[in-house]
C-alpha cells in the first residue's frame, strides 16, 4: 500500500504501490504562480554558476587565493551540482518532489549565507560544495514538478520553454548582477543575495500551486552516485593539477587513471543494477540522448568562456566588476532574442536538430571570432560584441531545444531522473570544461612567458587558446545535434510556444 493525497492534503491508500497527488493548480492563475515559483528557483540556481565569475579577482585579493586554486571557487559548485543531480532527481521520484525541492532550497540558502561570511578560501570552497549539493536536490525536482504540474500539450511546452530560457538567461544575468554587487557592495553579496530569493521561493511552495505527482518504492543507487561523482571529480582534479604540477606528474597521472576507472565502474554498475540511477531507456532514445550530449558539450564551453573573458576584461583590460558585468549585455540581448521569439518559431517549423545545430554553430562562430581577434588592445565593439551576440542567440536556441526534446515522452514517475540527467549534462560539462580550458589557457600563457612575451600578451594568448578550444567543442556539438535530434514538435506543442 502507498499514500495518495486528497484535495485537502489528507492521504488515502492506493493499491498500485504508488503515491499520487490529486491536487494541482486550478486554472491559468494557478499555473502562472506555479511557473513563477519554478522559474525563480531555476534562475537562482543557474545564476550561481556565473555570478561568482565577476567577483573572482576580488575574492582572490580578499582571501589571498593562489592563482592555481582560483577556478575551484567556481568549479567545485558545478562539480557538486552536476555530480549529484541524478541522485537529486531520483530522490524526488522516491521521496516526493516537493519535499526534496524544499530541502534542496533550504540547504542552498544556508550554504549561501555561510559562503557570504567565509573567513578564508577553505571555508568558501566548502560552502560552495554544500551549495552545489542543495542545488542538485532542487534543480531536477523543479523540472519534474513542472512536468507533473502542467498538463501535456501547449501548457507544458510553454512552461518548458520558459524553464529552458531561465537556464540561458540565468547564466548571463549572473554576470551582470555579480558585477553590480561586487562594485557597489562586496563580493560577499554575490552569495548573500540568494537568501531573500530562496525565502520567496520557499514561500511560493506553500501556496498549493505545485502538484507533487507520483512517488515510487525503490532504492537510490548509492554505488552509482559515488562512482559518478568521484570519477568526474578525479578528472577535474587531474586537469587542475596538471596545469600546476605538469602533465607527467605522478599525482596528475594517478588522478586521470582513477577518474577513468571510476567512470568505467559507474557504467558497469548502471548496467547491472536493478534500480539504476540512470535507467538505460532514458538515454536509449535517439533524440533524448542527443539532447543530453549537446547539453554536455554546451556546458564544456559556456562556463569556461565566462571565466576566461572575465579574466581578460579585468586582468588585461582593467575593467571594473560593474563594467565587466555590463560588457556581457550582448549575451543577454542575444539570449532574449532566442528565447522570446526566434527559438520557438524555428522549433515549430524545423526538426529540433536543425535548430539546436544552428544554435551551436552560431556559438562556435562567436567563440572562433573572439579567439582569432583577441589581443591586449582589442576593441570591445569589434571583437567582443559580435561574438557575445552570436553565443547568446545560440545558447538560447540550444537550451530551449534540448530542454523540450529531453523531456518529451518521459513518464511522470521518471521525470525527476530525466530532469536530473539534463542538468547533470550541462553542469558536469561546465565543471570539466572549466578545468580543461583553463588548463589550456594556463599552459599557453606559461609557454609564452618562458619565451619572453610580456605578461598581458601572454595572458591574452592563453585566453584566446582556451576560447578556440571552446569553438571546436561547440562545432562538434552542432554536428551531434544535427545527426541525432530529428524530432519535430507536434502542432499542439508548437502552439504552446
Amino acid at each position: 500500500m502507498s499514500i495518495d493525497s486528497t484535495a485537502d492534503g489528507t492521504a488515502k491508500s492506493t493499491a498500485d504501490g504508488t503515491s499520487r497527488q490529486t491536487t494541482g493548480p486550478a486554472g491559468p492563475r494557478g499555473l502562472g504562480l506555479a511557473l513563477l515559483v519554478i522559474a525563480a528557483a531555476q534562475l537562482m540556481l543557474v545564476l550561481d554558476d556565473t555570478i561568482v565569475n565577476v567577483a573572482v579577482p576580488s575574492i582572490q585579493r580578499s582571501l589571498d587565493v593562489p592563482p592555481a586554486d582560483l577556478n575551484w571557487v567556481i568549479s567545485f559548485y558545478a562539480l557538486a551540482f552536476g555530480g549529484l543531480l541524478l541522485v537529486g532527481g531520483r530522490a524526488g521520484d522516491l521521496f516526493g518532489r516537493l519535499r526534496v525541492f524544499r530541502a534542496g532550497i533550504a540547504l542552498f540558502t544556508l550554504a549561501s549565507v555561510s559562503g557570504g561570511f567565509a573567513p578564508n578560501e577553505t571555508a568558501l570552497i566548502v560552502s560552495r560544495v554544500v551549495q552545489g549539493c542543495g542545488a542538485a536536490l532542487a534543480a531536477p525536482c523543479a523540472l519534474s514538478l513542472l512536468a507533473v504540474t502542467f498538463p501535456e500539450g501547449p501548457a507544458r511546452t510553454k512552461a518548458l520553454g520558459v524553464y529552458g530560457a531561465m537556464g540561458g538567461l540565468g547564466s548571463v544575468l549572473g554576470l551582470l548582477v555579480g558585477g553590480a554587487l561586487t562594485e557597489y557592495a562586496s563580493w560577499r553579496w554575490v552569495l548573500l543575495i540568494n537568501a531573500p530569493i530562496a525565502l520567496l521561493v520557499l514561500a511560493g511552495t506553500g501556496l498549493g500551486v505545485l502538484k507533487p505527482g507520483e512517488t515510487e518504492r525503490a532504492r537510490i543507487d548509492v554505488p552509482g552516485a559515488i562512482t559518478a561523482t568521484l570519477g568526474i571529480g578525479s578528472l577535474i582534479y587531474a586537469l587542475s593539477r596538471g596545469t600546476a604540477d605538469g602533465w607527467s606528474d605522478a599525482g596528475t597521472l594517478a588522478s586521470f587513471a582513477a577518474g577513468a576507472v571510476l567512470v568505467a565502474s559507474f557504467l558497469v554498475i548502471e548496467r547491472r543494477s536493478r534500480a539504476p540511477m540512470l535507467p538505460s531507456r532514458l538515454v536509449a532514445d535517439r533524440n533524448r540522448g542527443g539532447a543530453n550530449a549537446v547539453m554536455l558539450l554546451l556546458g564544456l564551453g559556456l562556463l569556461a568562456m565566462f571565466y576566461l573573458l572575465t579574466l581578460y576584461m579585468q586582468v588585461v583590460r582593467h575593467y571594473s566588476p560593474l563594467h565587466t558585468g555590463l560588457a556581457y549585455l550582448p549575451i543577454v540581448v542575444g539570449t532574449g532574442v532566442a528565447v522570446a521569439g526566434l527559438g520557438p518559431r524555428l522549433l515549430a517549423a524545423l526538426p529540433a536538430g536543425v535548430v539546436v545545430g544552428a544554435g551551436m554553430g552560431l556559438g562556435a562562430g562567436g567563440l572562433l571570432w573572439v579567439a582569432l581577434l583577441l589581443d591586449p588592445g582589442s576593441g570591445y565593439w569589434v571583437t567582443l560584441v559580435p561574438a557575445m551576440l552570436a553565443v547568446g542567440i545560440g545558447t538560447g536556441m540550444t537550451f530551449i531545444g534540448c530542454t523540450v526534446t529531453g523531456m518529451r515522452g518521459v513518464e511522470p514517475r521518471e521525470s525527476g531522473v530525466a530532469a536530473g540527467l539534463l542538468n547533470t549534462s550541462v553542469q558536469c560539462g561546465g565543471a570539466l570544461g572549466l578545468a580543461a580550458l583553463a588548463a589550456v589557457a594556463s599552459t599557453v600563457t606559461r609557454n609564452k612567458v618562458s619565451a619572453g612575451h610580456a605578461a598581458a600578451s601572454a595572458l591574452t594568448s592563453g585566453y584566446a587558446a582556451g576560447l578556440l578550444a571552446g569553438a571546436v567543442i561547440y562545432a562538434v556539438a552542432a554536428v551531434v545535434a544535427a545527426g541525432t535530434m530529428n524530432a519535430r514538435l507536434t502542432a499542439e506543442e508548437a502552439a504552446g510556444h
